[in-house]
């Protein structure tokens, strides 16, 4: 019996307030001469670390998944096949629960030998089989029975599998887990196909629901192992290269359905009842279930002849008055179920069940047809002898087996709902849903009991998703771990959609990048690497919008595993944990040497640059910030491209600029370009141009300043008066002159070591206006350029390092802009 009472101090449920935000209760600090007396600690998360493929994948109920390259140690060995032993337990363990009460009695296989027989042959021979027959017609117990006489036919024995509602790679990992012991390990899809290939054994699979190339899948990835594959007509059939025997079942004879009829009821029937079973046999087409079925009313006519208040205590003929005196000959004329009854018989049966049976129909008709297990029955009936409801269903043949489960019988659920047993879905789905949410999240509850009760699970998440939808989040953010830690990743993955699609519904953005960033996981542990990239970009962008830096950093180290498998870099340039990489700046935060030339760099809108220091020639210039976005990331793509274009070009121009002067022949300090020059491309010229050397330098014409060192770009450059000036200036294009106003502008590189010359400098490329060989002189410009031979400057001037005036060609190489006043 499941746990159904705890206080709330047990098993850390005071914790969860910590998950949602709120504060979480204090917790006295335990003695540590008396650990265990009087005190208890709470249960911490319930976290299962497994190993994916090469990945160790830790699941974290409460921040998301942890993915990581598994490291050497904790690698595990190559899987070993289980023993004999150990494969009949795991059998066992497979089957349906049994009800509680008197054992049922067993029921023959009628009218089958033929095909059991012919299936067993073709097996033998190594033949895979499919097995067609309508719902209803027996397909399961011929498959027990064809299991039964096959269980040393092959080295690996015989594995029974479910095909419901599985996918060909979910069956591939069922048939490893039945044949391997590997706990805690899923094998990526590379292993996973050479170790099923090495498999021997009767694969029974029931109920399997898809064919053609899904079908191929499954029988080329095990070539040595038989398939008896149980099916409705309803399923694509399998390709013509599967080479697969078809067998088809139909219904039972005349004869063999009143066999049945008699087996199920235990005496032999009358003249009357035989006619109608004749009648049914025409109608149903033979069909095994529902004479069954129709045995089990023959069984209720005869308890109420026997005794007209037989089901009073469960409600039937509640009009009946109790102290009514026993009529036997009123006994006697109760009639024989109507054809309609016959071949609908489910709210009749239902009708003479117990309340508790009637309430576990209720909730298999709002589960979608999935009964709950019958530990649940007692928690969401009310009654803590519920659990014995299910020998009753079984008994009426309400449900059928399907795998360890049980689920209701074909046609039942339709009959059902015209019966009024979903007029309450909403309610009863509801229920299930806040108990499979308390009852997955116990500590105590193993992950591989949740994912035994996936569908039942499943069906209450997808019934509220659009309904309840603050119940079905918390339902799915509840089981989804479990599912994972329990290796049932089919159901992980179906938990995860619909808990994003309810959470979506209920606006919590918190809850949605939580299935986001579980289903990038995902993706990734399966090798769908644009999958897992969008959603764990997703889900980085609803955290960070949360302001969640625990969560964005899980995000982050998931996509940086993406980035390293698809052999691409992280946006940004940060690393897994967040972090900045010291020289993996977007390259449109600085600028190249020189500046980015204004014809390859148009200006950006301030709102689309990040907020970062821009390196200009002429002032610092802060660009606005804005947040980023999916479309800021892929708008700083191109501008990555545009400054790695103009910075190729601005150094194959520079290239030929220090070729030319290196060719020119001259040897003065005026007719070569110097490292402590930098090329720009002036408004008014051709090309670019070289700027002129400082007239104040200290250093002298060998490089080296008066004392005798170089100078540097930290010498300080002081104007003639002392005092800095304050006067801005402007460029709005090429000056008529010289301007003998110092500019109070930093620049990126030192003042030239060479004295100016009158010969112009044989490395400058061709401009529209030929260059003066007299150097700026302190008078105001004017509209023509100076012609007077004089010196720069007095040599008092010469030796008090004072900074000359930026020439047009200066500022209109330090601005890029060059259009636009400094700021």
């Amino acid at each position: 019996m499941e746990p159904m009472n705890r206080e709330p101090e047990e098993y850390g449920h005071e914790q969860a307030g910590d998950a949602s935000g709120g504060p979480a209760r204090p917790q006295r600090p335990r003695d540590p001469l008396t650990p265990d007396f009087g005190q208890q600690a709470p249960a911490l998360a319930r976290t299962v670390q497994l190993v994916s493929g090469d990945f160790l994948l830790t699941v974290n109920p409460v921040d998301g998944s942890e993915i990581e390259p598994c490291p050497p140690g904790e690698r595990p060995d190559r899987p070993a096949k289980r023993a004999a032993g150990d494969r009949a337990e795991l059998r066992r363990a497979a089957l349906p629960p049994v009800p509680p009460g008197p054992a049922l009695p067993g029921l023959p296989l009628l009218e089958r030998q033929e095909e059991r027989e012919r299936l067993v042959r073709l097996l033998a021979r190594g033949r895979s089989v499919r097995l067609t027959g309508p719902a209803g017609s027996g397909r399961t117990a011929l498959l027990n029975a064809v299991a039964e006489d096959c269980a040393d036919l092959a080295p690996d024995g015989v594995v029974r599998l479910s095909g419901y509602r599985r996918t060909p790679g979910e069956l591939l990992q069922d048939l490893f887990t039945a044949v391997y012991d590997a706990p805690l390990h899923r094998p990526d899809t590379a292993l996973l196909l050479e170790l099923v290939n090495d498999i021997g054994a009767v694969v029974v699979l029931d109920d399997l629901e898809f064919g053609g190339a899904g079908l191929d899948e499954v029988l080329d990835a095990t070539p040595e192992c038989a398939f008896l594959i149980s099916t409705t007509p309803d399923v694509a059939a399998p390709s013509p290269d599967s080479h697969l025997e078809e067998v088809f079942l139909g219904g039972l004879g005349r004869g063999g359905s009143l066999e049945l009829l008699e087996r199920v009821v235990g005496r032999v029937l009358d003249d009357e009842e035989a006619n109608w079973a004749g009648d049914l046999w025409f109608e149903s087409e033979g069909l095994p279930l529902r004479f069954v079925q129709a045995g089990a009313l023959l069984r209720q006519r005869d308890q109420l002849r026997a005794d007209p208040h037989a089901f009073e205590e469960n409600g039937f003929f509640a009009d009946t008055p109790v102290d009514a005196p026993f009529d036997a000959d009123e006994a006697a004329d109760v009639p024989l179920p109507s054809l309609a009854d016959g071949a609908a018989p489910a709210a009749l049966l239902a009708s003479r069940l117990s309340p508790s049976a009637r309430a576990a129909l209720e909730f298999a008709v709002a589960l979608g047809g999935e009964l709950p297990h019958q530990t649940h029955l007692p928690a969401l009936v009310g009654d803590t002898h519920a659990d014995a409801a299910l020998a009753e269903l079984v008994g009426c043949a309400l449900v059928t087996a399907v795998g360890a489960r049980y689920r209701l019988a074909a046609g039942v659920r339709t009959q059902l709902e015209s019966a009024g047993y979903a007029d309450d879905s909403t309610e009863r789905a509801r229920a299930a849903a806040q108990h499979y949410a308390w009852w997955a999240g116990h500590p105590s509850v193993a992950p591989e009991r949740v994912a035994a009760e996936a569908d039942a699970v499943l069906a209450a998440l997808a019934a509220l998703v659009t309904v309840e939808s603050g119940a079905a989040v918390l339902l799915a953010r509840t089981a989804a771990p479990a599912f994972a830690g329990g290796l049932a990743w089919g159901a992980w993955e179906r938990a995860l959609r619909s808990g994003q699609e309810a959470a979506r519904n209920a606006g919590e953005v918190a809850e949605e990048a939580y299935f986001h960033h579980e289903l990038g996981v995902l993706a990734l542990c399966g090798g769908r690497l644009d999958r897992a990239r969008a959603e764990l970009e997703a889900s980085i962008g609803l955290r960070g919008a949360l302001a969640d830096k625990r969560g964005m950093i899980s995000g982050r180290r998931a996509l940086a595993l993406v980035a390293d498998r698809s052999g691409g870099a992280l946006p940004g340039g940060r690393t897994a944990a967040g972090e900045e990489v010291p020289g993996a700046r977007h390259e449109e935060s600085a600028s190249p040497p020189g500046g980015v030339p204004a014809a390859l760099a148009p200006p950006k809108p301030a709102s689309e640059q990040p907020a970062t220091l821009v390196s200009s020639r002429v002032t610092p210039v802060v660009v606005p910030a804005k947040a980023p976005t999916r479309r800021s990331i892929l708008n700083g793509t191109r501008r990555n491209l545009v400054a790695a274009g103009a910075g190729a070009l601005l150094v194959a121009v520079l290239g030929t600029v220090v070729t030319l002067g290196a060719t020119s022949g001259g040897d003065g300090p005026g007719e070569r370009v110097t490292t402590e020059q930098s090329a720009t491309e002036d408004p008014g010229d051709d090309g670019l141009t070289a700027d002129k050397p400082r007239q104040d330098s200290t250093s002298r014409p060998g490089g080296t300043g008066e004392d005798g060192v170089p100078g540097t770009a930290d010498d300080p450059a002081p104007s003639t008066s002392g005092e800095p000036s304050d006067a801005p200036s402007t460029s709005g294009g090429p000056s008529d002159g010289p301007s003998d106003e110092p500019s109070d502008k930093p620049t990126s590189r030192p003042p030239t070591s060479r004295p100016p010359t009158s010969k112009p400098p044989t490395s400058r490329p061709p401009t529209s206006r030929p260059p003066t060989s007299k150097p700026p002189t302190s008078q105001p410009p004017t509209s023509q350029p100076p012609t007077s031979d004089a010196p720069p400057s007095s040599p008092d001037n010469s030796g008090s390092m004072s900074r000359p005036a930026s020439s047009p060609e200066t500022r209109s190489a330090a601005d890029p802009t060059s259009g636009s006043t400094a700021h």
